[in-house]
């Protein structure tokens, strides 16, 4: 009898967990969830779940090694590239087969004022001449790019509390998606918000604010993904993904 066929998935998104929703169900397989530990109270998937770094790729090759991994699934955030990079650099490393899961990004449509930049430091050059009071929804991370901009007001959105440097003049609002077209724009009026700054996502549960912004006349300041890795399949939906593992462990017998 074979042993069930191991699955890691590289997640903490919605369809990280879905994909795992999905393949949990198979007795054929064994499906693993690994976490960054980034958010203190994260949606666990269904199957087994483990939470923190790898030790670089050096690291992931070794726990893919060492847990006898078949299949690698990086479904991780679209602007989380190091652990994108690392996990090419790993399964390339071990013979793994690898894919990315990638929801597709958003797309400008009429009546929209998106100005895209390559970078939170790009759009922190850009924001002064777009309004005075910004909607940040970057996540927590990358809130020092702002840090230098004292004229501005900021309300920043996030799960969790961010940490300094941040800008010395904002309002933290914690929460988590989805969010609806009429609470954003009861935020963006209640804010008297004039200029949204966010990263390209692509997330339908954030996309809320896009809506709201075009409704308002708010300029959005789009921060475009970084690339993925070369070479690597792309699949754009859970189901998609849970496809190729099927036909990709189907190969082995």
């Amino acid at each position: 009898m074979h042993r069930p066929r191991h699955v890691l998935i590289l997640g903490g998104t919605t369809e990280a967990r879905r994909l795992a929703d999905v393949l949990a169900g198979d007795p054929a397989l064994r499906v693993t969830s690994s976490l960054a530990g980034r958010v203190a109270e994260p949606r666990l998937p269904a199957g087994q779940v483990r939470i923190g770094g790898f030790g670089g790729p050096e690291g992931l090759a070794r726990w893919l090694r060492e847990q006898q991994v078949d299949a690698l699934i990086d479904a991780t955030h679209p602007f989380a590239g190091t652990i994108s990079f690392n996990a090419a650099r790993a399964a390339a490393g071990v013979h793994v087969p690898l894919l990315a899961l990638r929801r597709p990004g958003w797309v400008a449509g009429p009546g929209d004022d998106w100005h895209p930049v390559g970078s939170l430091d790009e759009a922190a050059r850009v924001l002064p001449t777009l309004g005075e009071r910004a909607f940040l929804t970057t996540g927590r991370m990358g809130l020092a790019a702002f840090a230098h901009l004292e004229n501005m007001w900021f309300l920043m959105r996030s799960v969790d509390a961010p940490e300094p440097p941040v800008p010395p003049r904002m309002e933290v609002l914690l929460d988590r998606g989805p969010f609806t077209v009429e609470g954003e724009r009861a935020l963006l009026r209640r804010h008297a918000v004039d200029v949204l700054v966010t990263k390209d996502s692509g997330a339908a549960a954030t996309s809320a604010k896009l809506v709201a912004a075009r409704e308002a006349g708010v300029p959005v300041v789009v921060v475009r993904r970084p690339p993925a890795p070369e070479g690597v399949p792309v699949a754009e939906d859970p189901a998609g993904a849970a496809a190729w593992v099927r036909g990709v462990l189907a190969g082995f017998g």
